[in-house]
């Protein structure tokens, strides 16, 4: 009976999850979807485009930290509705206004709102599915975003043939907010809310381990393990962002390829990349299973060096094989390899930093790490384009692959480190 139950609110949860988070990411993207139809009515330069788009991206990074570490806080499925709501009521006021001004103020304020999305849900999984389900459903529900990014832009174009921009972001809006309040009463924080027990505890318990599942903020902040994959991650996601923003210019002004290439590569690395996520969370949930957890070693890293190993390969051949007369095939298979080996650590580098965590910690140490990825994601930008700009894309491209080779290595001499964070009982060492 007890299963039956877990059953029933694990899908239903999970299904409340995923379209919720579906929506929050059309409802962030909902700007450049209408933006063909919305530059017909009011004049807007590529500097008004970029203060727009910029307001929402730094707006949004400052809010996914701040809202893992309140995750842990307050209530998940409160953060994740208000949220919500939030996204949506801005989306629906956006649609009222016509300066630069007001959307890039309403757009500042979206990105604050979507920062609320995630965190919530990773914390909600973490307490609703075992350490051997976890990774699967992670790259799942992560899934969502794929779903929204592939179909917006044609449910946009499609709709603005026969409606306004003004009305497909009011009626996006509103769905947002009537799908918040469903929501608030579907998603629950933890079973013990319905009277079921706790799956951490239960784990553990049949395991016969003795972890604490709380710590002092110190003792949390001081696991070396926390750093590592942190500096971890700034690297293989400041990698990945260079490649995915300036791959298509490596491959026409250094490497003689067309327009249209240049461009296939990237749709090709992003369905690698939604194979690797998905990849990822399954194999190294089969390692979970086999192995158990440890405090000493994660079973998921070997799934994790394998892939960053991949990655570095991948990208040597994607610097050092293509020339002007370089098939097709071979460039999109290059691009759906780096995709596939650089989105699965990216994927595992979110699960690892909330399994290996307190459970007093877990949004705390997520918002700590994917924090330090969007410093690497800052990192591939300018500095990176300065090198290129001095020395060439060849030299920027080989930068970033000793430095993603370096950074593999060192995980493989670290992999028997202690994983768990915070204090860890005598009996479980």
């Amino acid at each position: 009976m007890a299963t039956a139950s877990y059953g029933y609110y694990r899908g239903t949860i999970f299904l409340a999850m995923f379209v919720g988070y579906t929506l929050y990411y059309f409802n962030r993207k909902t700007f450049s979807f209408v933006m063909p139809s919305l530059m017909q009515e009011i004049e807007l330069d590529k500097d008004d485009l970029g203060m727009i788009s910029s307001s929402q991206s730094l707006s949004y990074a400052i809010s996914k930290f701040i809202s893992g570490v309140l995750s842990d806080q307050i209530s998940a499925r409160w953060l994740f509705s208000i949220g919500l709501c939030m996204v949506g009521g801005i989306n629906v006021v956006f649609s009222w206004s016509s300066t630069v001004t007001a959307f890039s103020a309403l757009w500042f304020l979206n990105g604050l709102g979507q920062g609320l999305g995630w965190p919530p849900c990773s914390r909600v999984l973490r307490k609703w599915f075992e350490p051997s389900q976890f990774g699967t459903y992670w790259a799942v529900l992560s899934c969502s975003m794929n779903l929204a990014g592939s179909l917006g832009p044609i449910t946009a174009t499609v709709l603005a043939q026969s409606y306004s921009w003004r009305m497909i972001l009011s009626v996006s809006g509103m769905i947002c907010v009537a799908f918040s309040f469903l929501c608030l009463l579907i998603i629950k924080n933890e079973p013990k809310e319905v009277g079921l027990p706790n799956i951490k505890a239960e784990t553990m318990k049949s395991k016969g381990a003795s972890f604490s599942d709380q710590s002092t903020l110190s003792e949390f902040l001081l696991s070396p393990y926390l750093w590592l994959l942190s500096v971890s991650y700034l690297i293989v996601f400041g990698v990945k962002t260079a490649c995915t923003d300036w791959g298509q210019l490596f491959l026409i002004q250094d490497k003689g390829q067309s327009a249209l290439i240049g461009s296939s590569y990237i749709s090709a690395l992003e369905i690698g990349g939604l194979l690797g996520n998905l990849a990822a969370g399954y194999f190294s949930d089969k390692a979970v299973a086999k192995q158990g957890t440890k405090v000493y070693g994660n079973p998921r890293h070997f799934i994790l060096i394998c892939m960053m190993a991949g990655t570095f390969v991948s990208m040597y051949l994607f610097r050092v094989t293509i020339t002007p007369d370089s098939s097709t095939v071979w460039i999109l298979s290059l691009g759906a390899a780096f995709g596939f080996f650089s989105y699965g650590p990216i994927a595992l580098f979110g699960i690892i930093a909330i399994e290996s965590a307190p459970t007093n910690y877990c949004g705390t140490s997520h918002a700590i790490v994917a924090l330090m990825a969007n410093i690497g994601g800052f990192l591939s930008g300018l500095p990176f384009n300065t090198i290129a700009k001095h020395h060439g894309w060849q030299m920027a491209f080989w930068v970033a692959e000793i430095i993603c080779g370096a950074a593999t290595i060192g995980l493989f001499l670290l992999r028997n480190i202690r994983t768990q964070m915070g204090h860890v009982s005598k009996k479980a060492e």
